[in-house]
């Protein structure tokens, strides 16, 4: 029997995708220090340090949304996957629609997402501001708030159209956050973020 070029190139193809569910089973069986958050941004691997102000701030927010959101609609640090290549993401936090359910293997669906926050780290603070924010966007999620400990301001953007967001404002550091015109109908106090 002859092999033709052409198969041995497409068997090798499909043996050598490289997928999400692939790349997080490894990061599953390696060494991953205690304490590093994990996740995969446009098929890169990022690893950063949950530091204790970054840990104040996501439980001012997760306290202030349990006033709408009640716990199994909240996620921290859970992988979700988004839009693009290879992004599976562990957001700060995530607040999921009340129709919200996870899929067929316990992970939530972008689709679901009302809500994101993340707490940068000096480290991957380009993720949040970029490639990350071009994802929430894709995936029209309504509103994203990044929280910036070392310059004491939040990035709120909103009104997600074609892949952008049309709506960003920044607040700083002790200003409330008015979402009451949002999918989160809510005010965010901001007076207990410590800063780095």
């Amino acid at each position: 029997m002859t092999v033709v070029e052409t198969d041995r190139i497409d068997m090798a193809d499909e043996s050598d995708e490289l997928t999400l569910d692939t790349m997080f089973e490894t990061l599953e069986k390696m060494p991953v220090p205690q304490g590093y958050k994990v996740e995969i941004v446009q098929g890169n691997i990022f690893m950063a340090p949950q530091r204790q102000t970054h840990w104040q701030i996501i439980l001012s927010v997760v306290n202030q949304l349990q006033a709408k959101y009640p716990p199994n609609r909240l996620a921290s640090d859970v992988r979700i996957d988004f839009p693009g290549l290879l992004n599976g993401f562990a957001c700060d936090v995530a607040a999921m629609a009340e129709s919200a359910t996870p899929d067929v293997n316990g992970r939530w669906r972008y689709q679901d997402v009302e809500f994101v926050v993340e707490v940068i780290s000096k480290r991957t603070a380009a993720n949040d501001f970029g490639p990350k924010k071009d994802a929430y966007a894709e995936a029209a999620v309504p509103v994203y708030l990044v929280a910036n400990p070392y310059t004491g301001r939040c990035h709120l953007y909103t009104e997600p159209k074609k892949g952008e967001y049309t709506v960003d404002r920044i607040v700083a550091f002790g200003e409330d956050i008015d979402l009451t015109n949002t999918k989160v109908g809510l005010t965010l106090k901001t007076d207990d973020f410590p800063r780095d």
